[in-house]
């Protein structure tokens, strides 16, 4: 077992212990427990808890410690994190989180994304059941939006990510496979259309892709925060007089300020009468066609080439979850396969399979982000989910009657969705600058509600993002008696 070498006499163990699992699975298997029920208790008593609450000296201090040379004990750092990080959340689990669009996950998620960290699997490609799991989860997408059988799909962080995709896709049909190696040229001049209510991942996805942002028209909207048709028109045509090379159209199903839907049918049109690629950017509500109610908000979504849209959000899968859905799969290779001899593929054994999905997007080293999707869709059904959107909306569609009841609120935009613009006015409707700001952060600081603030046409705008399935009445009623009462108190700024 033992030899000695020149080691200064030390004896060496030829068959020193490297692995990282523990020595006393008994023990390990009690602590896991303890943590799992840890987080059982943590989600049952959500709704007693703040929504968010702000993290003292000493819980921050914790983590500006150096950088640990031994080992502690698994108990103990599950400790720090029950006292120090637990309490302080982001809060977008909690039923009275409205303050982005951010989804609530499940336990079933929750628990799936404990599996897929225990499988550890790696969904670049090669031949294992993970990668039939997200091939499952594409065929379903192609389903839910009803694409042909040529569509393809893969899973990305979210739909940020899934919007630069896209523009990817889109220059690589415009220009051809040859612009991976060559390039953009000075004559290629694209350009691309949104409205101005695109999301501001958008014209971040033109800078990456080295476009750059001024080629991305924005486009001014109607009064129901949509697309203007006529101005989109008239935008291309000028463009086209010009000499640039229009090859992207980018709508919005559900602008992430108002949750507007552009009118999906009349850009297709429009894509179709230019030769241009239609996108569409569906990260807020494009899984809304899982609701009866909602799905004919969407009209047209199944035409469109490619539609980026996030699980993580109103499907309330754990983070993250972002997905991409392409209208014909060989776009997909066209943008992103290549060779490489450590990537050799076999028609037998690991490195078989017919379907690798770094072929398909950015990414070689990619989670099991499908496990928690699909054990999301298997355990809970579209129906529920579909069912849980709805109750959002209705929620959304309550909260802006009751606004309208109140003389000291008024409502900033039309609801179309989940997503509820307004501003406390006061007595004479005057709208102080800075009054619905520090509305916002009372409200954050105790911790009940926690809206956001937004800008519409210059105006401050409190803004209530309906996301999360755990969201109830009582929880709207708590939103609008919180900002009537902080918006009273004498001591608000008014200018």
């Amino acid at each position: 077992m033992f030899s000695l070498q020149e080691t200064g006499g030390a004896a060496v163990d030829r068959h020193e212990r490297t692995s990282l699992d523990p020595d006393d699975w008994q023990a390990l298997r009690k602590q896991g427990h303890r943590m799992l029920d840890d987080m059982f208790d943590h989600l049952h008593t959500l709704a007693t808890k703040p929504v968010w609450q702000h993290a003292p000296s000493p819980a921050r201090a914790k983590f500006n410690g150096p950088l640990p040379i031994e080992g502690s004990d698994l108990a103990d750092v599950h400790a720090i994190f029950r006292e120090y990080i637990l309490p302080y959340g982001s809060g977008n689990i909690h039923p009275g989180f409205m303050g982005w669009v951010q989804g609530g996950g499940t336990v079933t998620g929750m628990l799936a994304e404990m599996l897929a960290g225990g499988l550890n699997a790696n969904l670049g490609g090669r031949d294992h059941m993970p990668i039939e799991v997200e091939r499952q989860i594409i065929r379903w997408t192609r389903e839910i939006f009803s694409f042909p059988e040529t569509a393809g799909g893969i899973f990305l962080t979210g739909a940020s990510q899934a919007n630069f995709v896209a523009v990817q896709i889109a220059r690589c049909r415009k220009l051809g496979r040859d612009v991976r190696a060559t390039g953009l040229s000075d004559e290629s001049r694209l350009v691309a259309y949104a409205s101005s209510e695109v999301h501001g991942c958008v014209p971040r996805a033109f800078e990456m892709s080295g476009i750059g942002s001024n080629q991305l028209r924005r486009i001014a909207v109607n009064e129901l925060g949509q697309i203007d048709i006529d101005a989109l028109e008239q935008a291309i045509l000028r463009d086209e007089q010009e000499g640039f090379t229009p090859f992207l159209l980018i709508g919005s199903a559900g602008t992430v300020n108002t949750g507007a839907v552009d009118d999906l049918v009349a850009l297709r049109g429009i894509a179709d009468a230019h030769d241009l690629h239609f996108h569409v950017d569906g990260a807020l509500g494009a899984l809304g066609v899982l609701s009866e109610e909602l799905a004919p908000l969407f009209a047209g979504i199944e035409a469109c080439d490619s539609l980026a849209f996030d699980f993580h959000k109103w499907g309330q899968v754990p983070y993250d979850a972002g997905f991409l859905l392409v209208r014909d799969t060989e776009w997909q290779r066209q943008t992103f396969a290549s060779d490489a001899a450590y990537l050799s593929r076999a028609a037998t054994g690991l490195a078989g399979g017919d379907w690798w999905p770094c072929d398909y997007g950015p990414d070689l080293s990619r989670g099991f982000r499908a496990l928690k999707t699909w054990f999301t869709l298997k355990t809970y059904g579209v129906k529920a989910l579909g069912d849980s959107m709805s109750a959002n909306c209705k929620l959304a569609r309550r909260l802006a009657e009751r606004i309208e009841q109140e003389p000291a609120l008024k409502l900033l935009a039309p609801v179309a969705l989940n997503i509820v613009c307004f501003a406390y006015v006061g007595a004479d409707g005057s709208m102080p600058a800075l009054v619905n700001s520090h509305i916002v952060e009372r409200l954050h600081a105790e911790g009940r509600v926690a809206p956001s603030l937004t800008h519409l046409n210059g105006q401050p705008a409190i803004r209530a993002a309906i996301v999360n399935h755990r969201t109830r009445q009582t929880d709207i009623d708590a939103l609008v008696r919180s900002v009537l009462t902080i918006g009273s108190q004498q001591d608000l700024p008014q200018c």
